[in-house]
């Protein structure tokens, strides 16, 4: 297909990257080890670790999997928040060559249980935190090995008794547990070194990933990300960055970057971004384990002059609103990339004022690895969409047919790259609904594409609300709602009415205690036309979000269904 977008490539971006000057993310890992060994890799809770430090570690939990008669492809989950460990785990999962599980630390045992059976995990990395619920479910699981690790393993003999002692005795995060074949952490640090280390032979197209979607339509399923498509999308990811990274308005950049880790690594967009990326470019990653905690957040970022800050429009929104964190140095901030949910023009422009530097807006799913979309780093203005087709990758508008539409024209955003998943885990009817026969995934949300190659995205296809026949998105209302000077966050909705088949509700967190629905209302009908207008308004003090700051939708609509029942 014509790749007409590429006109409007910001200078010095390529058309393509070549993913294939690696053959397997295990070797990008290690070549990352050997350039960068004696630079801190990774810091949390103030404690440092060098790339030499992960590179050894890491080698040892290879050796302790494969001494366990772990096979080349066995699964391997992890459970874990932003810790040293997690680092660690995932590349000694990679170089021993088998494949990550990523876990949400915090699932209900009814999820934890069907993640481990579906992936068939023969192993899981857990912090002891949430190790009862593992307990609840292990007996119905295929696992042979549990591996407990606690908040204080890696923070030295002293800090670690402490944090320990405060995490389990004083805060009481640690409930009891009973896993009677579990082994510590550590242990498996010992005992890994004094284990033979066996470099297995990997290739692209071998699986490095089960990366689990959110299940919004039912259960979760795998996407399985092969060693080709994580590759693929960092050098993708680096690749967009050079103009934010390297701009020519500013100073040359530091010697080491330093990016704010506070997504979970075990969500895609934190995992390559963060993790991944900062690897190849040897940055330093700043692991936040509770990115609510904004005090502890900032405490945690305050000596550090970064680089690099990718976050949602939540935690940016929340940032912004701090005063603490408009206290800090900017001086160094590049790029901060924004992703996962929309970004508001509201939040962008509030962090600009702040930062100084843009949020720059892309899109992906876990089934690309996860980016697919960005906008221009060469620019601070607010364009409303989620940017171009990223290099080497083709984006098409689909209507229902699996036909394109014509430019301009509404349809679903279908995605073919180097970085898209082989398909779902073990679930072909599932992979076939999703991917069309020339090689694009359909992603199920709804954009239209300019002449540019400009993509605006509209709405999810279930997240569309029919009032009297009309479709009305919910992101483009709660885009209007957010820019009341009174409105702090905000979530929009259908709920059932009798005379126009649906309503539209909107859920608010104020900024401005004296906002009133009134106020909001007459917002409202200066802004948008008849049928799109809040016909409900509800204030509330928070609401639902995920663990990655994605306020959950789905949450509120299952609660209005209730009280229409």
């Amino acid at each position: 297909m014509e790749r007409f977008w590429l006109k409007s490539y910001p200078k010095g971006v390529p058309a393509d990257i070549d993913y294939r000057q690696y053959s397997s993310l295990a070797q990008l890992i290690e070549e990352s080890f050997t350039k960068f060994r004696t630079r801190q890799a990774y810091v949390c809770l103030g404690k440092p670790i060098t790339f030499g430090e992960v590179d050894e570690l890491s080698k040892c939990v290879a050796a302790w999997l494969q001494g366990k008669g772990l096979a080349r492809g066995d699964r391997v989950a992890i459970m874990m928040p932003n810790l040293h460990q997690y680092p660690i785990v995932l590349a000694g999962i990679l170089r021993a060559g088998m494949v990550v599980v990523n876990v949400n630390p915090l699932y209900t045992p009814r999820e934890l249980e069907h993640q481990l059976k579906d992936s068939g995990a023969k192993a899981i990395f857990i912090l002891e935190n949430f190790a009862t619920t593992l307990q609840k479910v292990i007996d119905k699981t295929q696992l042979e090995h549990v591996i407990v690790g606690s908040m204080g393993d890696m923070l030295g003999f002293a800090k670690g008794t402490l944090v320990n002692f405060v995490v389990r005795h004083v805060k009481k995060m640690v409930p009891e547990f009973t896993l009677p074949k579990a082994v510590r952490f550590n242990m498996v640090l010992a005992e890994g070194t004094r284990m033979s280390y066996a470099h297995p032979q990997l290739g692209l197209e071998d699986v490095a990933f089960l990366q689990y979607t959110g299940g919004t339509t039912g259960l979760s399923k795998g996407a399985t990300l092969v060693h080709r498509n994580i590759i693929a999308n960092i050098l993708q990811s680096e690749a967009w960055m050079q103009p934010a990274l390297f701009n020519p308005r500013m100073p040359p950049p530091p010697e080491q970057m330093i990016v704010v880790c506070a997504l979970p690594l075990y969500h895609i967009f934190a995992l390559t971004v963060c993790c991944l990326l900062g690897m190849r470019i040897g940055a330093l990653n700043i692991l936040i384990p509770n990115p609510r905690d904004l005090p502890a957040l900032i405490k945690e970022i305050r000596p550090y002059k970064v680089t690099m800050f990718p976050a949602v429009n939540t935690l940016f929104n929340a940032l912004a609103n701090n005063e603490e964190f408009r206290k800090l140095d900017f001086s160094d901030l590049r790029a901060c990339t924004g992703g996962g949910t929309a970004v508001q023009e509201a939040v962008a422009k509030q962090w600009l004022e702040v930062t100084g530097c843009p949020i720059c807006e892309g899109y992906g799913l876990s089934e690309t690895s996860p980016s697919a979309v960005s906008n221009p780093t060469d620019t601070d203005a607010y364009s409303g969409t989620i940017g171009l087709p990223m290099p080497s990758t083709d984006i098409a508008i689909l209507d229902d047919n699996g036909n394109p539409v014509p430019l301009g024209e509404r349809g679903e955003i279908a995605i073919r790259g180097p970085q898209v998943m082989t398909g779902y885990w073990q679930h072909p009817d599932e992979t076939a609904k999703a991917m069309t026969e020339d090689g694009f995934f359909k992603s199920g949300d709804i954009g239209v594409m300019d002449e540019r190659g400009f993509v605006t995205i509209v709405d999810r296809k279930k997240d569309m609300i029919l009032v009297s026949g009309f479709n009305v998105f919910p992101n483009e209302v709660e885009a209007v709602v957010a820019s009341h000077p009174g409105v702090l966050e905000c979530a929009v909705i259908g709920v059932p009415d009798k005379n126009s088949g649906e309503a539209v509700k909107v859920f608010v967190v104020k900024k401005d205690e004296a906002l009133s629905e009134r106020d909001l209302m007459q917002y409202c009908a200066e802004h948008l036309t008849g049928y799109k207008k809040p016909r409900h308004i509800e204030f509330r003090i928070e609401l639902p979000k995920t663990n990655v700051g994605k306020i959950l939708r789905r949450e509120l609509r299952d609660e209005e269904l209730k009280k229409a029942a």
